[in-house]
């Protein structure tokens, strides 16, 4: 009967012990900030969701004092030829927990053109 006590004692404290790593555990995923490839995967799918276009690609990506600013291409009319599609490109700003606190169109332009560039330095 002893050893049955003790067993059950055993395995009552091994079960807590497991409790508390698997805890601990999920503590430091919640506290873990995402990486750069989880910033990009969630700001496409946030801007995809509110803005009902999907990202292109992705121009520009910096980390800011307060999180994330990401400069990002989407389709916004297309057209054929699909050189005469209509692109734009979004500011996108994201705390540092990668979730969208704003997003604003800074260009449109025509898939098939390049940017004006100034020559002579101009």
């Amino acid at each position: 009967m002893s050893n049955t006590k003790n067993t059950e004692e055993s395995q009552d404290s091994q079960e807590s012990r497991n409790s508390q790593s698997r805890k601990q555990t999920d503590d430091n995923r919640s506290t873990k900030r995402p990486g750069p490839m989880e910033v990009l995967r969630q700001a496409r799918g946030q801007l995809a969701e509110l803005t009902g276009m999907e990202a292109e690609s992705v121009s520009s990506f910096e980390q800011t004092e307060d999180g994330w600013a990401l400069e990002v291409e989407v389709l916004e009319l297309e057209r054929v030829p699909d050189t005469m599609s209509l692109m734009a490109s979004y500011q996108v700003e994201l705390d540092s927990d990668g979730q969208l606190t704003g997003y604003r169109r800074v260009r449109r332009y025509e898939r098939g053109r390049a940017d004006a560039r100034r020559s002579g330095g101009r």
